[in-house]
């Protein structure tokens, strides 16, 4: 009786672009974890919001002429994403030559994938929040920040709802919406505060 069986939107996730703009330009040489976790932040941002997980299992022979193709470990959705420099840069930042991953996540498929996988994303999360206090976010920052930022800057810069929901590999567009929940609160406060200003004669 104690458990709640209700729908509860989620709560807000995403930052705006220019907090994203701040996460990108800081300067976090003097410290590799922080720019590991910030740049794999970036990378997520750059792959339309991709999750973790299918970062994790990338694997070099997904990236061919130009374009990455893999498979949502979730929906099992083919995804092709054209492959940019910045995304270049940042793998040959931190890509070993001696693994058929794209990212060091697992590296080598004959240990324990799953615990690896948990164990990095944790790291990361880890210093993804010393990464946010940096640029004073009120949330926490973390990788799923990224899908939910990529989606709710898209959607702010009048991308169709339909090519959202098809960029981030989900099954439908009503599983956009909730990462959207957020932004459309704020697309109604502005609207009322409109009315007031107008109503007010201001």
């Amino acid at each position: 009786k104690h458990v709640y069986t209700g729908i509860e939107k989620t709560v807000k996730r995403a930052v705006s672009l220019n907090k994203i703009r701040e996460i990108y330009s800081l300067d976090l040489s003097h410290d590799p974890k922080l720019e590991y976790a910030r740049d794999m932040f970036i990378l997520s941002f750059f792959l339309r919001g991709m999750s973790f997980v299918d970062m994790a299992f990338l694997k070099k022979s997904d990236l061919v002429g130009g374009r990455l193709t893999y498979r949502r470990r979730k929906t099992n959705q083919l995804l092709v994403i054209k492959w940019e420099p910045v995304m270049q840069r940042i793998v040959q930042r931190y890509g070993n030559p001696s693994s058929i991953y794209l990212l060091p996540i697992i590296e080598d498929s004959t240990v324990n994938v799953r615990s690896k996988y948990k164990n990095g994303l944790y790291k990361i999360n880890y210093n993804l929040k010393r990464v946010g206090s940096r640029v004073h976010l009120s949330l926490p920052l973390t990788m799923y920040v990224a899908r939910h930022s990529w989606a709710s800057i898209a959607r702010s810069r009048n991308i169709p709802l339909s090519v959202i929901s098809q960029g981030m590999g989900h099954d439908s567009e009503s599983t956009t919406k909730i990462y959207l929940a957020s932004l459309e609160t704020n697309v109604i406060d502005r609207a009322i505060q409109t009315l007031i200003k107008l109503l007010e004669g201001n």
